[in-house]
């Protein structure tokens, strides 16, 4: 970008100052009172008004505006999810606003709070706050659908996280997505009181996608091959399993189950070549052709459900399709920016979607860099620039998304080229046969008939994939990145287009001087997060461990009993892991033995430490001569007695508690060791605990 190239791109002014008071209102939600963010924005008004011509003055003033504008949008969206919670049961009248979704243990319900009884005083809500209902799987719950108005007795709790290094933050992430908390509905204790038939635009949507899914029933699409349809052409992913996902995750096609700008470009693609004939030979009907395609990228947005990546993806193709009215080019970062500014003003917490962010990396990378990349060699052959093209476009767009897959997702695809060449042509003709397919819906005979090419394409396409996924070397797995290293990598990115673009000695001087600036970043964060001799106890529901830690990456997980959730467990640690770059830990359940680790009748022994894992009454109404000194016992799910029949057993220095425990039971457990004298810790409170030797 050249020297003076701001002045070119005035929305890309804007849309920063926008995109860094929204995370700063994410980030201190509650710093001041809404009045005074509207005394501070009428303020900066003002002095726009009254200074317009001061110079950098009125720059620095509009930044602060924006700043404070994205400041207050962000910060309102937390106000409303705020919710007075009272911390006891109590009875509630909701609303159910989607379709209950099928989980692993339970049936998710998304509802909105109406009314609550209050010392038989019924309250109502007017602002509806949204929560997270879960309830038992039985035939009553599976009898609920969208619009049914509930009457429930429960406890409405605030959404936590585990208090695990590194993990996933859940609070922000639901509140970003508008709800208060959640809601465990135990079986009887819900009664269905009446039906809210009326629909939003969304809700009708959504009833349209679901028909469309019916249709691929009834059509005879089974298993991964009506998974793959349905995410490809309507967004649903419900159905894809967890093999079929890591299939296209390791392969590096992600991307394609993602319904997001590379379908919604494919099908401006179709429609562009076949309106194009028509206005080139009449020009006066290029305004209503464009305006008709216009509305069948709308009615693909509908069909889907409305999601917000495909919104995002119409409308940039809306915004080229007008802009091809014009003879200069019609999509510049200027457009992609105004796209992202008038988007995050309607909705501030898209900024961290992560779809949001990988869309715009993509786009904005294919404006800059794709063209380059593609001027530097001119096939004659059609074949040779078709594929020139495809791999000029799959190495822009992995440019300009590297580092947040990365950071988000700890991989790498290195054989993405391979992956795209054969992915992206199929993709399109499984959209194009999906079109037409539907199209066909009139005659069921040729309907028919004509889903057998769609699920052979779709079968064609996975077992491709999952010949890449068995290349060796498919993936670079377990790699660590935070906000920092992220953006020093963009950082890099960007200087070494600009030298790319102005080949000089002071261009080139800030390349390297990036890319030593992430080189010192990488190494500096390998030191500080190089792995020390230590235990590490979980908050992993279900998954209880032992993490024992050597200095080098070696590590042992020790189960008290049987193998735990291995899947539960990587999906809640790995980040962590990932921040250390340990090896994968050996899961050790049993007897065991190795140098300076040993586990017999489960009492684990590690660098001077004594661990009894309690997860079972092996040890109730024993005695002993003389108690065992032993630093932690640790208690799971499993053991039904006190501590204090235990302490002629062992001497113990620690009760540690385990996530698996019912609350009752802590509680139970937590009073005799304040009886005793004995330290206590509840990891479901506290989070992780970690021990360094």
């Amino acid at each position: 970008m050249a020297a003076n190239g701001w002045q070119r791109y005035p929305f890309l002014r804007l849309l920063m100052p926008l995109a860094v008071g929204i995370g700063c209102g994410d980030a201190f939600p509650h710093a001041f009172p809404m009045w005074e963010y509207g005394a501070v924005v009428l303020l900066l008004f003002f002095m726009i008004s009254r200074y317009g011509r001061a110079g950098w003055g009125h720059g620095v003033t509009v930044f602060l505006l924006l700043g404070g504008i994205g400041f207050g949008l962000m910060s309102r969206q937390w106000e409303k999810t705020a919710f007075p919670f009272s911390g006891e049961a109590a009875v509630y009248k909701v609303c159910l606003r989607e379709h209950p979704e099928e989980k692993e243990r339970s049936l998710l319900c998304r509802v909105a709070l109406l009314e609550e009884f209050r010392q038989d005083t019924m309250v109502r809500h007017a602002r509806k706050h949204r929560f997270l209902a879960y309830f038992p799987k039985d035939s009553a719950a599976a009898a609920l659908r969208r619009g049914d108005e509930l009457l429930l007795y429960a406890r409405l709790a605030p959404p936590v996280n585990g208090g695990n290094p590194n993990e996933f933050d859940y609070v922000r992430h639901l509140r970003r997505r508008g709800y208060s908390g959640t809601a465990y509905v135990a079986a009887g204790h819900w009664k269905k009181t009446g039906h809210d038939a009326s629909r939003s635009l969304s809700q009708v949507a959504q009833d349209y996608r679901e028909k469309v899914i019916s249709l691929y029933r009834s059509l005879g699409f089974e298993g991964e091959v009506r998974a793959v349809l349905s995410a490809l052409t309507v967004g649903d992913k419900e159905e894809l399993d967890d093999e079929l996902r890591e299939t296209y995750s390791v392969a590096g096609a992600s991307h394609v189950l993602a319904l997001s700008g590379l379908h919604v470009g494919l099908l401006y693609a179709l429609l562009w070549l076949l309106f194009s004939p028509w206005w080139r030979r009449w020009q006066r009907l290029k305004p209503l052709l464009l305006m008709l395609l216009g509305l069948l990228l709308a009615s693909f947005a509908f069909f889907t459900g409305l999601s917000s990546s495909v919104v995002r993806s119409v409308v940039i193709c809306l915004l080229l399709a007008l802009g091809s009215l014009q003879s200069e080019k019609p999509l510049t970062l200027n457009t992609l920016a105004a796209t992202a500014f008038l988007m995050l003003l309607c909705k501030p917490a898209w900024l961290f979607d992560v779809g949001f962010q990988l869309s715009f990396s993509a786009v904005a990378a294919l404006v800059l860099v794709q063209p380059r990349l593609y001027a530097l060699w001119q096939p004659e052959n059609p074949l040779l620039r078709y594929v020139w093209g495809l791999l000029t476009v799959s190495v822009s767009a992995q440019l300009g998304t590297a580092p947040l897959v990365a950071f988000y997702f700890s991989r790498f695809s290195t054989h993405f080229l391979l992956t795209n060449l054969w992915v992206i042509p199929l993709v399109s003709l499984v959209l194009y046969s999906a079109v037409l397919l539907l199209l066909l819906t009139p005659f069921p005979f040729l309907q028919q008939a004509f889903a057998g090419v769609v699920e052979g394409l779709i079968l064609l396409q996975n077992e491709g994939l999952r010949r890449i996924e068995q290349l060796p070397g498919a993936a670079a797995d377990g790699i660590w990145l935070d906000v920092g290293g992220v953006l020093l990598l963009y950082l890099f990115l960007a200087m070494a287009y600009r030298g790319l673009l102005r080949r000089t000695s002071r261009n080139l001087f800030l390349a390297l001087g990036a890319l030593l600036a992430v080189a010192f970043w990488y190494t500096g964060s390998m030191l500080a997060n190089a792995p020390c001799r230590s235990i590490a106890f979980y908050n992993v529901r279900g998954c209880p461990v032992v993490h024992c830690l050597t200095d080098s990456r070696r590590s042992w997980l020790v189960s008290p009993d049987t193998l735990p959730d291995v899947g539960r467990l990587r999906r809640a640690l790995s980040p962590h892991w990932n921040r250390m770059r340990l090896e994968p830990p050996r899961l050790v359940a049993g007897d065991y033995s190795a140098p300076g680790l040993s586990v017999r009748n489960r009492m684990l022994f590690y660098a001077g430490k004594r661990i009894c894992l309690l997860c079972d009454d092996r040890w109730r109404h024993k005695v002993a001569s003389s108690p065992l000194p032993i630093d932690y016992l640790y208690i799971s799910k499993g053991y039904r007695g006190g501590v204090e029949e235990l302490t002629s057993l062992f001497s113990v220095g620690m009760v540690v508690l385990d996530a698996s425990l019912s609350a009752r039971y802590q509680e139970k457990i937590a009073g005799d060791c304040l009886r005793l004298g004995i330290p206590c810790l509840s990891l479901s409170r506290k989070g992780s605990y970690r021990i360094v030797l």
